[in-house]
């Protein structure tokens, strides 16, 4: 047991590191993951995996249909799978075929809220996105991820212990004219920091709303993570340059104090009014205005994440979530080109399903020019859901014998290196609920009003 001042905490250290360090710019296709990359409940059913003669969906499919069709049959109507669409194209293939739901993070975050009739939700996604349904979930629903150790290379930018410092640091400064805007790409205690200043938590899809409301507020806003997601939305808004004040990320940013700052630097924060800790997607600023050019040029209608920096998404022809993504690309006319500027797993994706309409998509990274390097497959940490992790996953979990490392209760933290997972004694757990909980009402109420507005 680990115990600090004002919590106690305890570890799981079950799972086997892999050794792997996680960079925020490596790429790595979802390819067959080494025996040793699972936890020691999962092996057998990777072993059976692996030994297949091949990756056919003739071998495959029966394999897994011999797992999870026993499964699905014995929880009936109480499960729901769920995926986002970042996952690799398998796994959301595999999800919808066993009757799953793929979504953005908005959508997923309210489906055991909005499903109030299912009891176990299994998600194929990374960990903050399990917690965030964890967060509001009904008390007789529970959350289980496939893979602990499938992150976010922003997120592991903006951990509890490298923002609090600077999060206590602007507290006590200012007061009650900070509101923390706390994006979904964080644990549900950088999500408690937002509630905490009666903030609220946004989405891609909602970043501009939320922004806008934030700023209405007349408070100093402090948004968390991601920079380039700040700056956009922020400008979306109304902000300049001279109003907006860049924390470091990371490490950087836990060391960093508004004591130790020179004097000019904190007249910059002083005024601000928009406070930007400089965590970032290793995928999405890999996008150069070089790219956007280099595809408008040759007629295609360049889409992206606003995830990529201000002057990739100033370029574009148009940027917004995964869900505007798929929507403007499926939608297209027959004949339309279109680069799209996000992760590549949804990328392959779109272009599979936009060429039975007629429409050409391509990654707006794959410039066939050996100056523009690739950006690779895919998200390093986004894609550790490969289908021996959801066979076993679904298995145990009628065998009833899931191991509690995948059961995701809030306030759960892992490490994404060695699957460690640090869990709050239940009085600590309950007021993060409480408080992240709070924020994410507060972005869904904004949310759903803006919609009818």
């Amino acid at each position: 047991m680990v115990t600090t001042p004002h919590r106690s905490v305890e570890v799981d250290r079950s799972m086997r590191s892999s050794g792997i360090v996680i960079e925020p710019n490596i790429p790595i296709c979802q390819t067959d993951l080494p025996l040793d990359w699972y936890q020691e409940e999962f092996k057998p059913y990777a072993e059976e995996y692996l030994a297949l003669p091949d990756r056919t969906p003739e071998t495959v499919l029966p394999w897994m249909d011999r797992y999870i069709v026993p499964a699905l049959d014995h929880f009936g109507d109480r499960v729901m799978l769920l995926a986002h669409y970042y996952m690799g194209g398998e796994i959301v293939k595999l999800v919808e075929r066993y009757g799953g739901r793929v979504a953005d993070s908005y959508a997923l975050a309210l489906e055991a809220l909005r499903n109030p009739e299912k009891h176990v939700f299994v998600e194929s996604a990374v960990h903050f996105m399990a917690e965030t349904i964890a967060l509001l979930k009904h008390d007789h629903q529970d959350v289980w991820i496939t893979n602990p150790k499938s992150g976010c290379t922003m997120e592991a930018l903006a951990k509890e212990e490298m923002l609090e410092p600077a999060f206590e640091d602007m507290l006590a400064r200012y007061g009650d004219d900070l509101v923390v805007v706390c994006y979904m790409n964080t644990s549900g205690r950088i999500k408690a920091m937002a509630g905490k200043t009666n903030g609220a938590v946004c989405t891609s899809s909602n970043a501009g709303v939320i922004m806008k409301w934030a700023r209405d507020s007349g408070k100093k806003i402090l948004f968390v993570p991601d920079r380039h997601l700040g700056e956009n939305s922020g400008r979306q808004v109304g902000f300049t340059s001279d109003d907006m004040f860049l924390w470091p990320g990371g490490w950087e940013g836990m060391r960093t104090s508004i004591a130790r700052m020179a004097p000019t630097e904190r007249d910059r924060l002083d005024k601000a009014g928009l406070v930007l800790w400089g965590s970032f997607c290793g995928v999405h600023t890999h996008f150069k205005p070089a790219h956007v050019a280099y595809w408008k040029e040759r007629d295609h209608r360049v889409l992206v994440h606003p995830e990529c920096t201000h002057e990739v998404v100033s370029m574009a022809d148009g940027s917004g979530s995964t869900s505007y993504l798929w929507k403007e690309v499926m939608g297209a006319p027959a004949g339309t080109k279109i680069a799209v500027g996000t992760e590549g797993y949804f990328v392959r994706n779109a272009r599979e399903q936009a060429a039975r309409l007629g429409v050409e998509v391509v990654n707006l990274a794959d410039v066939p020019d050996p100056s523009f390097p690739s950006v690779g497959c895919g998200c390093a940490t986004m894609s550790r859901n490969d289908p021996p992790h959801l066979v076993a996953m679904l298995d145990l979990l009628r065998k009833g014998t899931p191991p509690e490392l995948n059961r995701v209760l809030s306030g759960d933290a892992v490490d994404e290196n060695t699957g460690f997972r640090e869990r709050l004694d239940p009085a600590s757990r309950d007021e993060i609920r409480r408080l992240a909980k709070k924020a994410l009402e507060r972005m869904i109420d904004l949310t759903e009003a803006a919609k009818t507005a």
